[in-house]
């Protein structure tokens, strides 16, 4: 841990950033356990406070009862055991920094890092100390990849992709033998090629046809489950890590496809417009890259909104256009937004995201089309997602 402490403090120096304080309350702090590696197990049932300068030692600040509070950590320890006497000891924490890093997002920008309630945030203020987000903190010690974890990506990437052939040569077979077949089946028979393989899905994929691929997030169950037949339109989005390796990391991937041989000119004019978006977006992120220039999520996600916007779709792209990769399928890092949020922060070397742009017609179909980017320590910009799409799959010819 005195490692993780100096590296915390290397990358407050680097972003003239005097602390960083972590503050928790029955573990609500979610960055707080993983980055200071809590053990949740033990009871936490008062405020305590953890503050690591950019220089000099951390400092505690624990309830009387709770002693035993952040053991592991290194640090000067004061303890409380009420508000009249917690309040002065945490200005005396806090005076000798300016700027102090918190689990809090400007307007709520970024939700995911607004953990801190605005009651410990106005109450870090009111004793002097400017608050500033810890946002590009959490970037750098939640969503950064060692090359190991790169390494379980690329496995579960080629899951996918071998699932994704596998699926369209299962619904083909299903629909030519039967008839039909349905979105919960296939559903369910995906979940069943993951098991196979030792992978994990913290949810099953999204399988979706017609005018149910128009819902982003359409789940098929047993009381819902369309009929699949011939001369429809089906999107599966599918995700997974492995199981058993220690901070896999996920892999995530969206396609589309027709059951029949030849696809429909709507379906392919739609789909040629998201791929091009997806990938304006990836030339863009690789470009700034090549020139030695940062680029953030939210100005990928322009670049990857416009294209669609001048084909006269805007409006039927809902969401943003992607989402950090990590051990949860949505990770911390920086996200490829601006519409949903204002992710503001740079896309960095060692962190994965996705590219998905999609466009929704209500009541007729939707299409998605979704490859993984991945930054190498040395700048070299990877689309893990090989072969991505780049035509509406017609099954009948696999």
């Amino acid at each position: 841990m005195n490692e993780r402490i100096a590296q915390i403090q290397l990358a407050l120096k680097e972003q003239h950033i005097d602390a960083w304080l972590f503050a928790s309350f029955h573990y609500n702090n979610r960055f707080a356990n993983t980055i200071l590696s809590l053990d949740t197990e033990m009871v936490q049932s008062r405020r305590c406070f953890y503050l690591i300068p950019a220089e000099g030692e951390p400092k505690k600040l624990l309830h009387a009862i709770e002693p035993e509070q952040l053991g592991h950590l290194p640090g000067m320890t004061s303890s409380y055991s009420g508000w009249k006497t917690m309040e002065p000891a945490l200005k005396e924490m806090v005076a000798p920094y300016e700027m102090i890093a918190m689990e809090y997002s400007p307007g709520n920008a970024i939700p995911t890092v607004s953990i801190v309630d605005a009651g410990t945030v106005e109450l870090i203020r009111s004793l002097g100390s400017k608050v500033v987000s810890s946002a590009t903190l959490i970037q750098t010690f939640e969503a950064i990849w060692t090359e190991e974890e790169y390494q379980s990506h690329l496995r579960a990437m080629k899951c996918l992709n071998d699932c994704v052939t596998a699926t369209f040569a299962e619904v083909a077979r299903r629909v030519k033998q039967d008839g039909h077949t349905d979105e919960y089946a296939i559903q369910q028979w995906m979940m069943e090629f993951f098991e196979a393989r030792n992978m994990f899905t913290y949810h099953a994929p999204v399988v979706a046809v017609n005018e149910n691929s128009a819902n982003p997030h359409y789940e098929p169950g047993l009381d819902r489950s369309a009929k699949i037949k011939e001369g429809d339109f089906l999107l599966v989005d599918l995700w997974c890590k492995e199981k058993d390796t220690p901070r896999a990391m996920y892999a995530d991937i969206t396609w589309t496809g027709f059951v029949g041989n030849a696809v429909p000119d709507e379906y392919r004019r739609i789909f040629n417009i998201v791929a091009a978006a997806r990938d304006a977006a990836s030339e863009a992120i690789i470009a700034a890259y090549k020139e030695g220039k940062d680029i953030t999520g939210a100005q990928a996600d322009d670049v990857c909104r416009k294209v669609i916007e001048d084909s006269g779709y805007g409006e039927y792209f809902i969401h943003r256009t992607g989402h950090s990769i990590g051990e949860e399928v949505h990770g911390s890092g920086a996200n490829v937004d601006n519409l949903e949020t204002r992710d503001e922060r740079k896309l960095i070397p060692r962190t994965c995201f996705s590219i998905e742009p999609g466009i929704y017609l209500p009541g007729k179909f939707g299409v998605r089309s979704e490859i993984d980017v991945y930054i190498h320590p040395d700048g070299r910009v990877e689309e893990t997602g090989q072969p991505k799409q780049t035509d509406v799959v017609a099954m009948y010819k696999r």
